[in-house]
């Protein structure tokens, strides 16, 4: 394949479209499985009962609200450092579903606080942080809409975007640096997960439910920016 030729924005654009719809198909049937496994399927918990089932929609959304920041970031110092127009397309396109995910993370957090710690919000530093992401998310969208040249605002963005990026191993490795309410990864590379194999499905599937959404979503608002710049 050659990579270079969809570099062009107007060769990127139909491309764009077939990999948006199938995406979101996936999407679609990812997310009706993770949704029945994790609310039917998964056995209660022994400790948390029913509450915990919010982590089926919890915890992906924080994993993806950190993902889609470090990729957002990436394809803004990739139009940074090459002057390349997709780039800050691709950055434009994904910082709305990034803060869309830190928001459902943030709010879907305090719905389980409420019966786990006996309160909505707790300056928590995992909670902290994740609230700075979503500020740093709304200040990369709003720099960019206080620039009128869109080229500009695309390197003003990008800069804002790589100064964040700090922020993200603050929160993976919040719990351990300090002393929080927050409990700890129940998933990890490096060791066997601390939950029941039909929890852990529930999870993986609407992760990657949350993943083919972002997909979809992104290239169908770079499709929208790639028209908006021509």
């Amino acid at each position: 394949m050659k990579w270079f030729w969809y570099a062009s924005p107007e060769t990127f654009y139909p491309l764009a479209g077939k990999i948006a719809r199938a995406s979101g198909i996936v999407a679609a049937a990812l997310l009706l499985a993770g949704l029945y496994v994790g609310f039917l399927v998964a056995p209660t918990d022994a400790q948390q009962g029913e509450a915990y089932r919010i982590i089926f929609i919890h915890v992906p959304a924080a994993w993806m609200s950190m993902f889609l920041y470090v990729v957002m970031a990436f394809w803004a110092a990739l139009g940074l450092a090459f002057n390349t127009r997709l780039s800050g397309m691709m950055a434009s396109a994904l910082a709305p579903t990034g803060a869309l995910f830190t928001f459902i993370a943030l709010w879907t957090g305090a719905l389980w606080g409420r019966p786990t710690w006996g309160a909505y919000w707790v300056w928590d530093a995992r909670l902290t942080s994740e609230l700075i992401l979503l500020f740093l998310y709304l200040g990369f969208m709003a720099l960019q809409a206080a620039i009128d040249d869109p080229r500009r605002a695309d390197r003003a963005g990008a800069v804002l975007a790589i100064v964040g990026v700090v922020n993200i191993p603050i929160i993976y490795y919040s719990v351990q640096w300090w002393n929080t309410l927050h409990q700890g990864a129940s998933v990890s590379l490096t060791r066997a997960p601390s939950m029941a194999a039909t929890m852990l499905t529930g999870m993986v599937l609407m992760a990657l439910a949350f993943w083919a959404y972002s997909i979809a979503a992104a290239l169908v608002r770079v499709r929208c920016i790639i028209l908006e710049r021509q």
